[in-house]
């Protein structure tokens, strides 16, 4: 038990995900399995049947950065409740990509921290890309987007969001195309519905097929009225959070008109 203990604390310090699973009722109450991202497990239940199961339902919790008390038969068997289990996630934070330097990026970026998310703003010019305007960024990356997704894009999953707010197809392009070839949950992409038609033709044209495009948020957030940068930003973060909880909510990309009255 000690060495579970330790192995969580060195995990949360480290911000390594992992989901801790303990009996709460039934036999073996207090018993635990620490589980990781790769699916290798520390302590036992009581028994490898139960171990196995539960340790399968721990990584989808983890997945998906949700905490919940999950029941089983002594041996893992499904609707069965003589051993109930509760599964812990400790999730490292969602990552935000935020591709262009400009005004809406550092008011996004505020709000994404406020929120919780690991924030990265990149920009491949230099000039733009500076701590000083971007102080609240955890990272700062001058590349091009290709490159730094490129590297990233394998650890992006369903809690994290790129957000491309450039209007430049120079930037818009490669960094669309390439978070479409990641599993990332959010991709929203900034512009008035004239610049989205014209970016799609460009998509089209770069191989992207319908499917791709559906997984686009554009014209990027939900359809509140927002003028400011720091309004735009409360409406980019309500679509990110309406559609990692399934809720029903007026996106622009939905609707139809102007973006502004």
């Amino acid at each position: 038990m000690a060495s579970i203990s330790v192995s969580l604390r060195d995990a949360v310090r480290s911000q390594t995900p992992v989901a801790l699973a303990t009996v709460v009722e039934g036999a073996g109450v207090g018993a635990k399995l620490l589980v990781d991202a790769a699916g290798s497990a520390e302590g036992s239940l009581g028994n490898d049947d139960l171990d196995r199961v539960v340790a399968r339902d721990a990584l989808g919790e983890l997945a998906a950065g949700r905490s919940g008390i999950r029941h089983y038969g002594d041996h893992g068997e499904a609707r069965e409740g003589s051993v109930s289990v509760f599964i812990e996630s400790f999730a490292a934070p969602p990552r935000m990509l935020i591709f262009g330097a400009v005004d809406f990026t550092a008011a996004l970026a505020k709000v994404a921290k406020l929120l919780g998310y690991r924030v990265t703003v990149c920009d491949a010019r230099a000039v733009f890309a500076t701590a000083a305007r971007f102080p609240m960024a955890d990272e700062l990356v001058v590349d091009w987007p290709g490159r730094l997704l490129a590297a990233v894009g394998a650890d992006l999953g369903e809690r994290d969001a790129v957000c491309v707010l450039t209007h430049d197809a120079k930037f818009d392009i490669p960094a669309v195309t390439s978070a479409l070839a990641t599993d990332v949950g959010y991709i929203g992409v900034m512009g008035s519905r004239r610049t989205h038609d014209d970016r799609t033709a460009r998509l089209r044209d770069a191989g992207v097929d319908q499917a791709g495009l559906d997984r686009l948020r554009s014209p990027i957030g939900l359809d509140i009225g927002a003028r400011t940068p720091e309004e735009t930003a409360i409406s980019i973060m309500a679509e990110i959070i309406g559609r990692r909880t399934g809720r029903d909510a007026r996106a622009l990309s939905d609707a139809d008109g102007p973006i502004h009255d």
